[in-house]
């Protein structure tokens, strides 16, 4: 593991269990108490004159009606919230936690503040999604009594999908095609392990490569909510029938945000707001992975000339940008049930899905 891989996954560990990290950029450093984790003790112990303010999302910020025009309009800037006498843990974790925003009236007023080390801000906000944490932070400029301290380039390097190599392989007989093999991919930082099922005989022709982000409650638990579980079955089938191809399944829980903010999502939409609403009222990008990592993937099997089965323009684009070549685009349509109708409709009206 390199250096910049280790000083990266310290950063993440000591985030989940409550510890301060400390961010470093080219322009000045910054620490950080992940709201989520902390406690009352902790959080004395970091900010014992009670001064360090608030970093969120300009996602979540917009939501709260916290950031500009400008900053709205930027996807992921930092918005830094002044610390003011009644912004304890509690009232931070409602600023973070959309849950009770339509039950339980925020305090205030408050004011933002210039994020005087952006890159360094970006960078905190990074580590929280690949952290599974809700992206909000108090915050002290410059180092401080830190768990871990990391650099933004070591944040970025974690992320590289490039960084990725071929773990392990075997033959795998499945339910839709006795003949198949199945392919293990791991990076040097991130312990994440995704997958390749080879399927039939590579017969000189493009594969048809179908690109599967991992879902829990759809796959193993056959969730109505979404689709996901009737893709994966349906691209297996179709994957099968057309002589051979390749399933991608990437292990991106929840668009990006890992499978505890998908269940607040879910929590969010039991309230009325659709996906697309409920990932911004968390504070996240409305689809936060990184298709770079199938296209290296692929890379690393030698097929940089595929045919996709997506209804996902953003997949097609995603691809193409990092190097592959997709030269025809399939539909996957399984039917719709009560449960998610109104989540197919939001795919195709608001996040361009070609069903």
């Amino acid at each position: 593991m390199t250096a910049d891989a280790k000083a990266a996954a310290r950063a993440i560990d000591a985030l989940r269990r409550g510890w301060p990290v400390t961010i470093e950029s080219e322009t000045g450093a910054i620490t950080v108490l992940a709201v989520e984790t902390a406690d009352d003790p902790r959080l004395a112990s970091f900010d014992p004159e009670s001064t360090a303010d608030l970093l969120l999302s300009s996602h979540r910020a917009t939501v709260l009606r916290l950031a500009n025009q400008r900053d709205a309009a930027t996807p992921g800037l930092p918005v830094l919230i002044e610390r003011v006498r009644w912004l304890d843990l509690p009232a931070a974790m409602a600023l973070a936690d959309p849950a009770g925003d339509l039950s339980t009236p925020l305090k205030g007023p408050y004011r933002t503040k210039a994020v005087t080390h952006p890159a360094a801000a970006e960078g905190a906000l990074a580590l929280a999604r690949l952290a599974g944490l809700l992206p909000a932070m108090f915050v002290h400029d410059g180092t401080g009594e830190a768990a871990a301290t990391v650099s933004t380039g070591s944040v970025a390097a974690y992320q590289d999908p490039t960084a990725l190599a071929i773990a392990a392989r075997a033959r795998l007989p499945v339910a839709a095609a006795e003949r198949a093999e199945i392919v293990a991919f791991r990076g040097p930082a991130d312990s994440t392990e995704h997958v390749a099922l080879i399927i039939g005989e590579p017969d000189g022709t493009p594969p048809l490569v179908r690109l599967h982000s991992e879902c829990l409650t759809g796959d193993a638990l056959g969730s109505l909510k979404c689709d996901c579980g009737p893709q994966l079955a349906e691209a297996l089938r179709t994957i099968s029938g057309g002589g051979w191809g390749i399933l991608l399944y990437l292990r991106q829980e929840g668009r990006g945000i890992g499978l505890v903010n998908k269940l607040r999502a879910y929590a969010l939409q039991d309230q009325g707001f659709d996906t697309v609403d409920a990932n911004l009222r968390l504070g996240f990008a409305i689809d936060a992975r990184d298709f770079g990592v199938a296209a290296r993937m692929l890379a690393l099997l030698r097929y940089e000339k595929i045919r996709l089965l997506t209804n996902n323009p953003a997949k097609v684009a995603g691809l193409q940008k990092a190097g592959i070549d997709v030269v025809e685009r399939l539909t996957l349509a399984p039917p719709a049930n009560p449960h998610n109708a109104h989540y197919l409709d939001v795919k195709r009206d608001r996040t361009g899905h070609l069903l």
